[in-house]
């Protein structure tokens, strides 16, 4: 019970920070004078990283764990649920956002924030499900 609430607590607190980045953040990256996005950018990615880099690995732990030694009673299907949703974070963050950032880094590029937004909504939909697969577990 002890891992399922803290794999749900962890799913939540990423799915939080998602929607803020996608509802706060970076709509208001155009507001950025284009002369400065580069550098603001920059420290943008370094001060997520600090946030969103443990988010990941003790969601990718907590996972893994489950997936290894589930507790008696937690039912499989919202496990591997829960596993998918994550995938999709991860991949989406992998081949969408972070060649994005890089692409930003380098100057405003309004089509390249329009696909970052695109994509940053997908993470935010799919470790939103990845958090109810994490309440179904805990459930089960």
């Amino acid at each position: 019970m002890t891992l399922l609430a803290v794999h749900l607590a962890l799913t939540a607190a990423y799915a939080g920070f998602q929607w803020t980045v996608r509802a706060l953040v970076y709509p208001q990256f155009g507001q950025v004078p284009p002369e400065v996005f580069p550098a603001y950018e920059r420290r943008h990615q370094q001060r997520v990283s600090r946030v969103v880099g443990p988010l990941f690995a003790g969601q990718g732990l907590s996972t893994l764990w489950l997936l290894a030694d589930r507790p008696g009673g937690t039912p499989l299907l919202p496990v591997l649920a829960g596993a998918a949703c994550l995938a999709v974070v991860l991949a989406a963050t992998a081949l969408g956002a972070v060649p994005l950032h890089r692409r930003l880094g380098e100057g405003w590029d309004g089509a390249a924030h329009r696909r970052l937004l695109r994509v940053d909504t997908v993470r935010a939909v799919a470790a939103t499900a990845g958090t109810a697969a994490a309440l179904w577990a805990l459930l089960g």
